[in-house]
């Protein structure tokens, strides 16, 4: 399935590989570390769930999942993949597919913990300024958000790709290079990943409303676009 969505759109799969046993506990993380507690978590960008099923068993009672994914045949196999779960009985109540961009995603709902497996490479940098913004809408304070980045891509990109490409693909890493150097809480390199990657944790400002706003770009609602299916 994998294979065969990466054909049919790289731009929204955004990968090579399925993310590896090791990214997606990296990713997980910090929601391993406060399983001991009811938790909020997201998932966007779930693909074909590497990184849900790590997630699933430890959304105990009083925790909830919401996952979104915006290709419907991910989707579904998402929906799939939950109601097979083991313990489906009581995680299939507490875990949320939703068929959906997150930056339209609104289940009233803030969030512990967002792990993101957006392609932010693909992306262009408005809209990869646009999400990065809705995490930190969707994060309660203090809450954290985990994302990957490929190793590497920056100078394989610069050989291989046009310069209108690697022009794109250099201010979408500003983009996050802003949000890094502003909220980063620390890294952690995952060599056993193909390709090997960095794990990137955020911090969301303990102050109401302080990350609101766009960190890098510095455009209004009115002039970021929308990506569309």
């Amino acid at each position: 399935m994998f294979l065969r969505e990466a054909a049919r759109d790289q731009r929204t799969t955004g990968a090579i590989a399925p993310s590896s046993r090791r990214l997606a506990a990296a990713l997980t993380a910090p929601v391993r570390a406060q399983a001991q507690r009811p938790l909020a978590v997201l998932e966007a960008g779930a693909g074909t769930g590497s990184v849900t099923r790590a997630l699933l068993p430890l959304i105990g009672p009083g925790s909830r999942l919401d996952v979104v994914e915006p290709n419907p045949r991910f989707a579904q196999h998402l929906r799939d993949l939950v109601h097979d779960h083991p313990e489906a009985a009581g995680t299939a109540r507490r875990v949320h597919v939703h068929e959906s961009f997150v930056e339209q995603l609104d289940t009233g709902c803030r969030y512990d913990v967002i792990v993101s497996g957006l392609p932010f490479s693909n992306f262009t940098p408005t809209e990869v300024e646009r999400i990065m913004r809705r995490y930190f809408e969707l994060l309660h304070p203090g809450g954290t958000l985990t994302f990957f980045a490929y190793r590497g891509t920056r100078v394989a990109r610069s050989i291989l790709s046009s310069r209108t490409e690697t022009s794109r693909h250099r201010l979408v890493d500003d983009v996050l290079h802003c949000y890094r150097d502003r909220y980063s809480d620390g890294r952690v390199h995952i060599w056993g990943n193909l390709p090997p990657a960095d794990v990137w944790r955020l911090r969301a400002p303990v102050a109401a409303g302080a990350a609101l706003g766009s960190v890098a770009t510095g455009l209004s609602d009115s002039e970021l676009p929308r990506r569309t299916t």
